[in-house]
């Protein structure tokens, strides 16, 4: 057990590193730096190409590391998050998140996708601790982590620049007031943040022995939750924060085995924020606004059709793509479709409710997953199932999430964005059931009073009239009283709460929708591709989502399908630039933000 102790550790002094850089940021910034865990697994590059490539000394390699992701840091603030300041919060995030897509295919271009030993440039194994063997390699990434939190303390505590960085943490307004350069100031957060990471990264490849451009993505997620647990902003609790991880992880799979570890990992946080919601050495914020809100009502208004401009929408949607396009044009519309159908309900969450969620995977994955148990296991109709595998979605999200609607900004978003790993990690374990790793073949198309849907036209049409179905709802409820209260606790709960409405009720109502239509879309996906396994329903299925509504407008539902036709359809467009489709995929998302923070479906208000 006290080697299982001494792993856990040496994996948490990774986590702690990242934490730390992610606290930091969030710190000065209110951002979620989404690209932390990208720079992880580019410093782990970095360092094979210095040490095992080039043939640097561990310390230089380490060195140039360092200095290398401090420049990468200070490029993603400069392009990527400065020029989003006044923009709506959420837009940082998403862009941080499309430079995470840039350095991970980036790193895949240049160093090539495969994966790699990495060098061992200090035993592993020389030294003996209580007849646990350990290495000289695990005493230096401790003895680093110690005294880098050390140094780093002692400059945020008498440093000049740390007491700038200090200040600006706790109220960037006044501290801009009194003269502190603010935008140095984040500079100098990110150039710090990210030289962590990529140590981060070096040890990373120390303590796994193998890498690939995509190492760090798992471990930038875990840093998070680590940076969250201990308290966004606050640099010793995301130290215990990552260290107390690293520790719980080990213990669980040395008890449990490692298709447990994520249920370990995101029920820790789940817990935290239930009973300590911002974090166990965070401070309780007074302030109302939250920095992953997502509501911005007099920022623009949705752009609206007359009726016979819905009619020319819908027959051009209708007829002349399956049948100008033919089958192909229908296949990609069926995924636009699909992703409009799980994207224009969630306006009422994150426009209307100004709630965030990062974890809509979850509903989508039991969709699917109650449909094609529905349809196989006790012979439903696939109509009936549809409806069932909605209402499924929904009331067990709703559930689960019940809790942490009394809260509000990023502790929704990280209880949701928890709800998507557990639930994934759920359906992995629950073999007997859901075949686990396995997946679900076989699943029958769709059928419509006993006549199936084989073709990829007929799929389309099917999908079409959900979604316009999902639309109707999702409009009619925004105009109706029910939309009207939601859309009041989203610009300002505590005046709401104060005029006797029941806010976490409406939040959880809100949600419940959104996760219906989830669940109907996931039971869409289920039987148009005829197999589902975990691998489905990841964290980029969720931020996509959340994507689609950012970019055609937080409170238009008729934005999102325009943002999905652009981030579902795009893709395919992109798919003659081969290999570096996604890399462009990034950099159009960047500009598309920069551009449009406010939504392409959105007039400025009046």
């Amino acid at each position: 057990m006290l080697d299982t102790i001494i792993a856990g550790i040496v994996h948490g002094n990774v986590y702690a590193l990242v934490a730390v850089g992610i606290s930091l940021i969030f710190g000065v910034t209110g951002v979620v730096n989404f690209a932390q865990g990208s720079v992880v697994g580019l410093g782990a590059m970095l360092g094979w190409l210095f040490i095992g490539v080039l043939g640097w000394p561990w310390w230089l390699g380490l060195g140039g590391v360092i200095a290398t992701s401090a420049l990468v840091g200070w490029v993603i603030n400069l392009a990527a998050v400065r020029p989003l300041i006044k923009a709506p919060p959420i837009a940082a995030l998403l862009a941080t998140f499309a430079v995470s897509l840039i350095l991970d295919n980036g790193s895949q271009v240049v160093f090539g996708p495969q994966t790699r030993a990495f060098p061992e440039p200090l035993p592993t194994d020389n030294l003996a601790v209580a007849g646990v063997s350990v290495g000289t390699s695990d005493l230096v990434m401790l003895a680093f982590t110690v005294l880098a939190m050390a140094g780093l303390w002692a400059y945020l505590t008498y440093g000049r620049t740390g007491r700038a960085i200090r200040a600006t943490a706790a109220d960037p307004d006044a501290a801009q007031q009194m003269g502190v350069p603010v935008a140095r100031v984040q500079n100098w957060s990110f150039l710090l943040a990210s030289g962590l990471g990529g140590a981060a990264g070096v040890f990373y490849g120390m303590y796994a022995a193998v890498i690939s451009p995509m190492s760090g993505a798992f471990t930038g997620i875990v840093g998070f939750i680590a940076a969250a647990v201990g308290g966004l902003g606050s640099i010793v609790g995301a130290v215990l924060g990552g260290f107390l991880i690293g520790l719980l992880e080990a213990l669980g799979v040395w008890q449990f085995g490692d298709g447990f570890r994520d249920l370990f990992v995101f029920g820790l946080l789940l817990i935290v924020l239930v009973v300590r919601p911002h974090g166990l050495l965070g401070r309780r914020h007074g302030l109302v606004s939250e920095p992953l809100t997502g509501t911005f009502l007099g920022a623009g208004r949705p752009l609206r059709l007359t009726w016979w401009q819905w009619t020319v929408v819908a027959v051009l949607a209708a007829v002349a793509v399956p049948l100008a396009g033919g089958p192909v044009a229908a296949a990609v519309g069926t995924q636009v479709a699909i992703y409009a159908i799980i994207a224009a309900p969630l306006t009422l969450l994150a426009g209307s409710a100004g709630q965030v969620s990062l974890g809509q995977a979850a509903p989508v994955a039991i969709g699917a997953y109650a449909s094609a148990l529905l349809v196989l296991e006790l012979n439903w109709p696939f109509l009936l199932a549809l409806g069932a595998s909605g209402l499924v979605a929904a009331v067990i999200a709703t559930i689960f999430t019940m809790p942490i609607w009394r809260l509000g900004g990023h502790y929704v978003s990280l209880a949701t964005l928890a709800l998507g790993f557990i639930v994934v990690a759920i359906i992995r374990n629950a073999e007997p059931l859901t075949r686990g790793a396995y997946g679900i073949p076989g699943i029958p198309s769709p059928s419509i009073l006993g006549v199936p849907l084989l073709s990829a036209q007929q799929h389309y049409w099917l999908d079409l009239a959900v979604l316009a179905v999902a639309l109707i709802v999702t409009l009619r409820i925004q105009a109706s009283h029910l939309g009207t209260v939601i859309a009041a606790l989203g610009a300002d709960e505590v005046a709401a709460r104060s005029l006797g409405v029941r806010t976490r009720d409406y939040k959880a109502l809100a949600y419940f929708v959104a996760a219906f239509f989830a669940g109907v879309g996931g039971a869409l996906m289920a039987h148009q591709y005829n197999y589902i396994d975990p691998t489905v329903f990841t964290l980029q299925l969720s931020v996509l989502a959340l994507t689609i509504i950012v970019l055609g407008g937080l409170n238009s539902p008729v934005g999102a399908v325009v943002g999905s036709i652009l981030l579902v359809g795009l893709p395919e467009v992109l798919r003659v630039a081969s290999e570096w489709r996604i890399l462009a995929y990034g950099v159009v998302m960047i500009a598309m933000i920069r551009l449009r923070p406010r939504g392409l479906w959105v007039r400025r208000a009046s």
